[in-house]
């Protein structure tokens, strides 16, 4: 594997792993201001954020490269209202689809298609977390200043379910 490609995937387990810890500071925002399903919500997105860092762990090992793990910076956002951590959500989600692309592009590159192959599962992905990080962002902007429509779309963030990562499931 060339060297600049397996450095990216290195990295990117830590930016998963960052995920993985800022979606747990979100959860603990949410729950602190008793919105149960959000903190839920985002405690399921820590595991997802855990799941990813695995993804990519074995796969580098499964490439016999070597699995470098690099500190996990601390969160440091603070809230004010409910929206923010949302709106932080989807800028972070926008910054990992921008590094798994520059993954992407780096691997294309030097031809690497067994990683471009890999990378296609992410890439699905983080259309995937986009358009969710988008329609909470909307739907609290829509209806969270009604405590009504708030309690409702704290019900409906209740009732997701962790599932594993599929890449892992077939492991």
């Amino acid at each position: 594997m060339d060297a600049k490609v397996a450095q990216l995937l290195n990295d990117q387990i830590n930016k998963e792993l960052y995920s993985a810890y800022l979606y747990m500071s979100f959860a603990n925002y949410y729950e602190e201001v008793g919105l149960k399903g959000y903190a839920n919500w985002y405690m399921i997105q820590t595991k997802e954020e855990r799941d990813h860092a695995l993804i990519f762990r074995n796969y580098l090992l499964e490439n016999d490269e070597k699995v470098k793990l690099a500190a996990i910076a601390e969160p440091d956002m603070t809230f004010s209202n409910n929206l923010e951590p949302l709106e932080a959500a989807l800028e972070h989600e926008e910054y990992i689809t921008a590094s798994i692309n520059e993954i992407y592009a780096a691997a294309v590159e030097v031809n690497d298609y067994r990683t471009v192959n890999f990378l296609k599962w992410f890439v699905e992905e983080q259309g995937e977390e986009e358009a969710n990080a988008r329609d909470m962002v909307a739907d609290m902007k829509l209806y969270g200043s009604d405590q009504g429509s708030l309690f409702s779309l704290d019900r409906e963030a209740m009732s997701r379910t962790y599932t594993e990562a599929a890449p892992l499931s077939a492991n």
